[in-house]
């Protein structure tokens, strides 16, 4: 805990997926409520198929899902919410003719049923 998954359309070339994760890691680790850097799990993952809408026009997205244990306060989600989205907007390609849509969401985990180990 906590898991950091990005998702994109792959008609994003180019995207900088590696500086992506290294950039996301660091903004969301100068979080209060990332105690602990190596807690912080992010992959990054290319759609091949997909689709936005229903109109035939080049459309492509991403997408940040934070999956953090229930207990945040509605002010810190926000927080960090803002933290992805600024690193999204900074980073994600933007291909002449393509509306790009972002989107960032905020995911409780259930303490109860989670679980963590490490080897």
């Amino acid at each position: 805990m906590p898991h950091l998954i990005v998702e994109y359309s792959a008609n994003l070339s180019g995207l900088p997926e590696a500086e992506m994760l290294a950039a996301l890691n660091a903004t969301l680790c100068a979080s209060p409520e990332i105690q602990n850097e190596v807690d912080l799990k992010s992959r990054i993952v290319a759609v091949a198929q997909f689709q936005v809408g229903t109109a035939d026009v080049p459309r492509g997205f991403v997408h940040a899902q934070l999956r953090l244990l229930a207990g945040r306060t509605p002010e810190a989600k926000k927080d960090l919410s803002e933290r992805i989205a600024a690193v999204l907007q900074r980073l994600t390609p933007q291909p002449a003719g393509v509306q790009v849509q972002l989107s960032v969401e905020i995911t409780d985990m259930d303490r109860p049923s989670y679980f963590k180990g490490v080897l």
